[in-house]
């Protein structure tokens, strides 16, 4: 099977301090893969890469066929706009928007009418149970719904790929396994590849496989879990 996400001989360095040191893996359409590691060992500059994020010194990131690291801003951010969905640790919502208004800005962007775009917002505001939320701003949510609205955002679309980078840090074990097994749950049913970033063995034994970064460098290779 061809993968549909790639990384070959992956390089990053920030000034002096080599992020990523020839990190390589590769993940197959569907699959849910847990990115592990302790703090610093270079998991979430891997993710970052793979998303279009950041373009690595040296090495190569493929989605299918493309390279993204020869691909340009506009070109990555159209990607991450209509292929990709990406929930961050603190949810990244837009403070001055509310909830319903933070999805419906993602499907705007995609070409939907301000109607259709809000409505298909509040529907997926309530598969992820915070469609009452729809009014509110992020000031006035709890951390686990500002995480559930920032999921609605990276799913509404319809992505190909989320990437979440430790997607349950800010919250406590409950709410985080809640929030998580919502996330999964819906990518399963849709056949949505996940990349998921944790330090937490209890997150990462949900995916399918787990890759562990050490140093910079996968360290372990692919385990099936599930």
């Amino acid at each position: 099977m061809t993968p549909l996400l790639q990384a070959r001989d992956v390089s990053v360095s920030f000034g002096r301090t080599r992020a990523l040191r020839g990190a390589s893996l590769a993940i197959g359409a569907g699959e849910i893969v847990a990115i592990s590691g302790p703090s610093g060992s270079g998991k979430s500059t891997l993710l970052h890469c793979l998303a279009g994020i950041l373009v690595p010194d040296d090495g190569e990131i493929r989605y299918g066929e493309t390279r993204l690291d020869e691909l340009d801003e506009d070109s990555r951010t159209r990607l991450r706009r209509e292929v990709f969905g990406i929930v961050f640790q603190f949810g990244g919502l837009v403070p001055e928007l509310t909830a319903v208004e933070n999805v419906a800005v993602s499907l705007m962007f995609g070409g939907l009418g301000r109607a259709e775009a809000a409505a298909a917002a509040l529907d997926w505001l309530g598969r992820l149970g915070v469609d009452d939320c729809a009014p509110l701003r992020p000031g006035d949510l709890s951390g686990g719904q500002v995480q559930r609205v920032a999921m609605a955002r990276a799913l509404a679309h319809g992505p190909k790929v989320v990437f979440a980078d430790e997607p349950t840090g800010a919250l406590d074990s409950v709410a985080g396994e809640e929030v998580l097994g919502l996330l999964l749950g819906t990518a399963r049913d849709h056949g949505t590849t996940v990349v998921l970033v944790t330090h937490d063995n209890r997150i990462a034994a949900y995916a399918d496989r787990e890759i562990v970064v050490r140093d910079g460098a996968v360290a372990a290779s692919p385990v099936v879990t599930r």
